[in-house]
C-alpha cells in the first residue's frame, strides 16, 4: 500500500499536472490582483478596459508558455508532426487567427472602442465589448426608424475590420452633418422662411457650433481638412412645384432624432405666426378624365 501511495506522489506525469494546476494558480491570481489594484485605479474608462484585455490576454500567454515549459522534455521529438498540424490547423482557423489580428489592430490601431456609435459589415449599433475574436454590438435602426435601439445584440467578427470599410459615427469628431428640407409656396416670403430656419437652427443646436468648431480646428491640425462650416446654414432650390429650403447644422451622434423634433416644432410654430406670409407647399394631384371615343362598326352586308 505504501508503495503504491509513493508511486502515485513521485510520479513524474502526477507531478507535471500538479505544477500545471498550481502554475495557472499563480498566473491568474496575481493577474486578477494586478486587474483589481492597479488597472482597477486608471479613471479614464477607455484606458482601464484596454489594460484590462490587454492583461488577460497577457495571462493566457503565460499559462501556454508555462504549459510549454513543463512538457518541454516531450515536445523535441514532436517538432515534425507539430509543424504539420500547425500548418493544417492555421488553414482550417484561419478565420479565427484573422479576427485575432483584427482583435490586435481595434485594440492599438484606433478603429473603434467601447462606446463608439459604428457600422460594421452592415450592422449599425454601439460598441458593447470588444473580445479577442468578436466584437458586441447593441443594434440601431433595422425596424426601428431613427437613431434608436432595436434590442437585438450582435456578434460581429473582428475579421471585418480588413474586410469592409469600418463608419465611426463618434471617433475624433462626435458629431455628424443632418439636413432638414421644408417645402414652401411659391410667392411665400422667402427672406421671412430663411430667417426662421436660421432662427430655429441657432435656438435649438445653441452652443454645439463653438464646440464642434473647436474640435474641427483640432481635426484639421491632424489631417489634412478643408475649413468647414459648423454653424446653421440654409439653402434653396426652386423646383416645379415649390421652393425647398434646406437646413444644414450640426448635432451630437446620439440625438440625431430628437433634435429634429425640436427643430421641425419650432419652425412649424413660427410659419403659423407668421398669418400666412410663409406658407408650406405640398403636392397637388390634378385627375383629367379620360376622353370620349365613338367607334361605329359596319358589317360587310350594308
Amino acid at each position: 500500500m505504501k508503495s503504491t501511495i509513493e508511486t502515485f506522489l513521485f510520479n513524474p506525469t502526477i507531478g507535471k499536472i500538479v505544477a500545471i494546476f498550481v502554475g495557472i494558480g499563480i498566473i491568474w491570481v496575481a493577474i486578477k490582483s494586478v486587474q483589481r489594484n492597479l488597472l482597477g485605479k486608471i479613471k479614464d474608462t477607455d484606458n482601464r478596459y484596454r489594460a484590462k484585455k490587454f492583461s488577460s490576454f497577457i495571462g493566457f500567454i503565460l499559462t501556454i508558455i508555462l504549459v510549454s515549459i513543463v512538457y518541454s522534455d516531450k515536445l523535441g521529438g514532436l517538432t515534425v508532426a507539430f509543424g504539420v498540424a500547425g500548418a493544417g490547423i492555421a488553414f482550417a482557423l484561419q478565420e479565427v487567427i484573422a479576427s485575432f489580428a483584427g482583435w490586435l489592430a481595434i485594440m492599438f490601431g484606433g478603429f473603434y472602442k467601447t462606446g463608439d456609435r459604428v457600422q460594421l459589415g452592415g450592422i449599425k449599433g454601439d460598441v458593447m465589448d470588444i473580445g479577442v475574436l468578436r466584437t458586441t454590438i447593441m443594434e440601431i435602426g433595422q425596424w426601428v426608424d431613427g437613431d434608436l435601439y432595436n434590442g437585438r445584440i450582435v456578434l460581429v467578427a473582428n475579421s471585418f475590420v480588413f474586410k469592409e470599410p469600418v463608419y465611426n459615427y463618434s471617433g475624433d469628431f462626435p458629431f455628424l452633418w443632418d439636413e432638414i428640407k421644408i417645402p414652401v409656396q411659391y410667392g411665400s416670403d422667402y427672406d421671412k422662411a430663411k430667417e426662421i430656419l436660421l432662427t430655429a437652427g441657432a435656438e435649438v443646436t445653441d452652443d454645439l457650433p463653438n464646440k464642434t468648431k473647436e474640435m474641427w480646428a483640432f481635426l484639421q491640425d491632424k489631417y489634412r481638412l478643408e475649413n468647414a462650416q459648423t454653424e446653421p446654414m440654409v439653402s434653396l432650390v426652386a423646383n416645379d412645384n415649390w421652393v425647398e429650403f434646406s437646413l444644414r447644422y450640426v448635432v451630437d451622434y446620439k440625438k440625431r432624432r430628437v433634435t429634429k423634433t425640436e427643430l421641425f416644432t419650432k419652425i412649424l410654430k413660427l410659419v403659423d405666426a407668421t398669418q400666412g406670409s410663409v406658407k408650406f407647399a405640398s403636392a397637388t394631384f390634378h385627375l383629367v378624365e379620360a376622353p370620349e371615343f365613338n367607334v361605329k362598326i359596319k358589317s360587310k352586308f350594308e
